[in-house]
């Protein structure tokens, strides 16, 4: 006999979601975390605000080695369909820059809206439970947890990346999808900060200087802003890049992404018994004018300098390439990319297509959303249409 309809495994974000949605449609439903309290990561999110979705959700704002797989589950349960759900609890929101959500009080409010949730569908928690064993037989799943095996027809894998480590992040959902044949996309950590060599020391200096730049890393490009760290490179703009980034390649920064091609000559034109200095200083800031003019090896006034060396320096302000060394990984990653494979998974219920019963949602599988709410929607979405197919 089987205990419940469903054991979900995780009590994040997809977890919780789909927890919801099968107790309001009658299912009997089981939620196991081996944290001892629901919604961990979102409580940190956004800086404890929780950036909750982005209103410009759409299929080409994630990575995936499939990348049209999001798009059933993106339509079927849009923002607009979580935000009415925000609404209805009357938490109070606000847009920042770039269709980014964020709770006017506390992300604490998006977690208790998700623990009512659950409680109106009779979903039975067990947290503070690590999972001991998960086999399959007699079309149940079977799964044991605090010395008690619960079985039900259907396990629903949502337990996320390895991403943030001391949240208690693991590979665990990897490791039940391969028990069950299902593949994995190798992971790596994504939305990252990244690390720069020796070679780069001269912007150590610059450790705490932020600036609206333009970031590209082949074809793919970020308008954003960039944070100088003692480690390297990170802000808004360097994490969205970063999910897209491979090894030994180099990214190229544009500093002034509203200046056109010639701005240095116009300006030499304007000022010629200006400092280079002066002039960059006042585009940028005086840190980083410095710094990147140190690196560029001009100096000067601007009567004095050719227009051949200054728009040389002016395409090199446009498009300074660094080759990062690395990431600072898993424990400063705030997703992963990659996961399980969606080519063994239903786009419209997130069902294992050979393994009838089992699911995965959320950032378990390999499907990465661009920084600024949309791995939420993501799993709110994956979670949703778990949930209805349980």
């Amino acid at each position: 006999m089987a205990d419940w309809d469903a054991i979900i495994l995780g009590a994040g974000a997809a977890g919780m979601m789909c927890a919801a949605v099968a107790g309001q449609r009658g299912k009997r439903v089981l939620l196991v975390d081996h944290a001892d309290q629901v919604g961990k990561k979102i409580l940190i999110s956004g800086g404890g605000r929780c950036n909750f979705t982005n209103v410009d959700t759409a299929a080409d704002r994630y990575l995936s080695a499939n990348p049209h797989f999001a798009k059933s589950a993106l339509g079927r349960y849009s923002a607009q369909d979580f935000i009415a759900l925000v609404d209805s609890y009357g938490i109070a929101w606000h847009e920042k820059t770039l269709g980014q959500l964020f709770c006017d009080g506390s992300a604490k409010q998006i977690v208790a809206m998700l623990e009512e949730e659950c409680a109106k569908g009779g979903v039975r928690l067990a947290l503070g439970q690590p999972v001991a064993d998960v086999s399959h037989g007699d079309g149940l799943y079977q799964v044991t947890t605090g010395g008690v095996e619960h079985r039900a027809p259907a396990l629903v894998l949502a337990t996320g990346g390895p991403s943030i480590p001391k949240m208690g992040a693991t590979g665990f959902a990897y490791e039940v999808a391969r028990q069950f044949g299902l593949s994995i996309v190798q992971p790596r950590p994504a939305l990252v900060p990244f690390t720069l060599g020796t070679q780069e020391a001269l912007f150590q200096a610059l450790s705490g200087v932020s600036a609206d730049v333009a970031v590209r890393w082949n074809k793919v490009r970020f308008r954003e802003a960039a944070l100088f760290t003692h480690r390297g490179l990170s802000g808004p703009a360097m994490l969205q890049i970063s999910s897209y980034w491979q090894h030994r390649t180099p990214i190229h920064v544009d500093f002034l992404p509203d200046h056109g091609a010639d701005w240095l000559i116009e300006a030499k034109r304007e000022r010629p018994r200006a400092s280079l200095r002066k002039v960059v200083a006042q585009a940028l800031t005086e840190r980083l004018a410095d710094a990147l003019l140190d690196r560029a090896e001009v100096q000067g006034e601007m009567g004095s300098l050719s227009d051949k060396v200054l728009r040389q320096l002016g395409a090199r302000l446009h498009d300074w390439p660094f080759e990062p060394t690395g990431t600072e990984g898993y424990a400063k990653a705030e997703v992963t990319v990659g996961g399980i494979a969606t080519a063994g998974l239903s786009s419209r219920t997130m069902e294992a297509n050979k393994v009838p019963g089992l699911y995965a949602i959320g950032e378990a599988v390999d499907v990465t959303g661009w920084l600024g709410g949309y791995n939420f929607q993501w799993a709110w979405a994956s979670g949703w249409a778990a949930g209805q197919a349980v």
